[in-house]
């Protein structure tokens, strides 16, 4: 796991200065603490910041050429079918044990044509010397992050905003029109970034960079759903449990310490017993435990150790300890987002007990339908035709509905994925942000890429199509990126066996009838079969939450009213409106929810922290 940075000049004529290149490698030293590298030759220049996982040697440190010398590339993540791949490269004496080589003389072979083949979390550049082209890509999911800036006299990329802005040659201008897609989602949608002029190559997307110009391309497509060949449950059940299986060992290859997140749900406590199964080692685990009963799982989590024999450690967080980390959670920040906070202090803690790499359960809900969202879904989409029949009352009634969200969702023309899921999922709505700012509705980068797929989408059953908008939405735009920027803020890894492509579209493509959860994440249970203890399955959900309502009127209180007053003062906010919702809040209107002002204060504190111009 690393941090990559470069830049190329479009004129031969201008030479690239590695020492810029070495300050934005510098900014993002986070991320790859053991060594740093440079490539540098007319042109171009390459970075690399390196977290050591697998081949721990010198030999492996990158940039990274490949036997020609003709290729040059430098990347960020893991190729988790690397072994697989290098036999099929006979004609090759390797003199590596790690993934990069493999990567670097695959590309030599097939160009990009070598996505097919690979699997994994990634970002990389390649570098051709002989045709003077410049190749960027993506993972499938978006896992791992990708930014970059083009003008007309160079392209400027690397693995976090901060690392462009630290070139120098970008101005730190916040990009307004997505301050809307951040109020709305609490986090903005790629292709967009915070800053103005400075962009995130899409999940699934490879760049290609030379004289002709840049060209942008998209080499997997998650609505490409074949439906399963089958109606039988007990081979459905088979496959799904042999393609987790498969995506949990192949995420244990490491050469440093390697552990698992163990949360007592039904998601992590499936990727400890597949750990188990494996075979390797007696599995590590971590619980982060609270004294707050209400939302503390520990004795489940105990419970799962105690059956696979992990050697367990728990973590005992006070609420003190997370108000003490607050503003380290939001210095680690590379992009604002209202939904970190709770990641950054799990990584730290699990760090500080000695891992570089965790696995993590993220993902089973949003494959196998483990939210509420998905049969409320499941169930209006059932009704469509009376829905769509409605259409003039509905409207008439969303004049009188109190919450915005409401007014909202009566006033859609269709249960279509396309139009419920921005709806439901939005923080703050289009007429709010209208109120309090003086932006009008815009640019929407998840509703305009639903709307894109909208036709493939309706072809797809029902849960199906939540969890693909689910992948466009929250689940890349928040969830992967908090996952990166604040387990790399303290150089820890993070690997998520639910996000492999190939459970996926396997998963995508079962019928409703049988994905349908009569309890919790149904498909998956019976999938594990008695794998997991009966307790852990037939529990109520609590989640990873924290009392932000509470502490924002207490010992948060200062901390938030200072930056509503500043962000007040900023030229886009509408001051009283904003002021007035406060008030409202600290008043305890129960129409005000505390993430909506939580937003503006984590914006002002980015803005800030980074000298952002508004």
């Amino acid at each position: 796991m690393c941090g990559i940075a470069g830049i190329l000049y479009f004129r031969n004529g201008i030479k690239a200065d590695q020492a810029v290149v070495k300050k934005m490698t510098n900014a993002m030293a986070h991320r790859g603490p053991d060594a740093d590298g440079f490539f540098t030759e007319n042109n171009i220049a390459l970075g690399h910041r390196r977290l050591s996982i697998i081949d721990l040697s010198e030999s492996a440190n990158q940039p990274f050429s490949d036997q020609s010398q003709r290729y040059q590339t430098v990347f960020n993540g893991e190729l988790f079918n690397f072994q697989e791949v290098k036999r099929t490269i006979t004609d090759h004496h390797f003199k590596t044990t790690g993934d990069t080589e493999v990567l670097i003389e695959s590309f030599a072979r097939r160009g990009m044509d070598c996505l097919a083949a690979i699997k994994g979390m990634f970002a990389f550049a390649i570098w051709d010397r002989a045709t003077k082209t410049l190749w960027l890509a993506r993972d499938r999911m978006g896992v791992k992050p990708l930014y970059y800036y083009a003008d007309d006299h160079c392209l400027i990329f690397a693995s976090e905003i901060r690392g462009i802005l630290a070139s120098g040659l970008v101005k730190p201008k916040l990009n307004q029109a997505a301050v809307t897609n951040f109020f709305k989602y609490q986090s903005v949608s790629s292709p967009d970034s915070i800053i103005e002029g400075i962009h995130e190559l899409p999940a699934a997307y490879f760049m290609c960079i030379n004289d002709t110009g840049i060209e942008t391309k998209c080499y997997w497509d998650i609505t490409a759903v074949d439906p399963i060949n089958t109606s039988d449950r007990s081979i459905i059940k088979k496959n799904i449990l042999e393609r987790l299986q498969q995506s949990v060992s192949q995420r244990l290859i490491s050469d440093v310490p390697i552990g698992a997140f163990l949360s007592g749900g039904i998601d992590s406590s499936a990727v400890v017993a597949l750990m188990s199964r494996a075979g390797n080692a007696r599995p590590v685990t971590f619980n982060i435990a609270f004294e707050e009963k209400a939302f503390d799982e520990s004795a489940y989590a105990e419970i799962v150790a105690k059956k696979f024999n992990t050697e367990h450690h728990k973590i005992v967080l006070p609420p003190k300890v997370m108000l003490e980390e607050l503003t380290n959670a939001l210095n680690a920040m590379d992009t604002p987002s209202g939904d970190g906070i709770n990641t950054y202090v799990v990584s730290k803690a699990v760090k500080q007990a000695g891992l570089t790499v965790a696995l993590s359960g993220v993902g089973g809900d949003e494959l196998f339908a483990g939210y509420p969202f998905f049969k409320k879904y499941y169930q209006l989409h059932k009704q469509s035709v009376a829905w769509n029949a409605s259409g003039r009352i509905r409207k008439m009634s969303a004049g009188f509905a109190r919450e915005s969200k409401w007014r909202d969702l009566l006033s859609t023309n269709t249960t279509d994925i396309a139009e419920i899921y921005p709806v439901l999922r939005q923080i703050v709505s289009a007429r709010e942000i209208e109120k309090l700012s003086h932006f009008k509705n815009g640019h929407d980068a998840v509703a305009d890429l639903l709307a894109i797929k909208e036709a493939v989408l309706k072809k797809l059953p029902s849960f199906s199509q939540v969890s693909i908008a689910e992948y466009f939405g929250y689940t890349q735009q928040t969830l992967l990126k908090d996952t990166d920027q604040m387990g790399m803020a303290v150089s820890l890894e993070i690997r998520e066996p639910f996000f492999d492509h190939e459970l996926i579209e396997y998963v995508l493509g079962i019928p409703d009838s049988i994905k349908y959860p009569n309890f919790p994440k149904q498909l998956l249970v019976e999938s594990l079969g008695d794998l997991l203890p009966p307790e852990i399955v037939h529990r109520t959900k609590q989640g990873f939450t924290f009392p932000w309502k509470i502490w924002m009127k207490n010992e948060l209180k200062d901390f938030c009213a200072s930056h509503i007053q500043r962000i007040c003062q900023r030229k886009f906010i509408n001051a009283d409106a904003l002021l007035k919702k406060w008030n409202q809040f600290l008043n305890n209107d129960k129409e005000v929810r505390w993430m909506e002002l939580w937003l503006f204060v984590i914006l002002e504190y980015w803005l800030e922290k980074n000298n952002i111009q508004s």
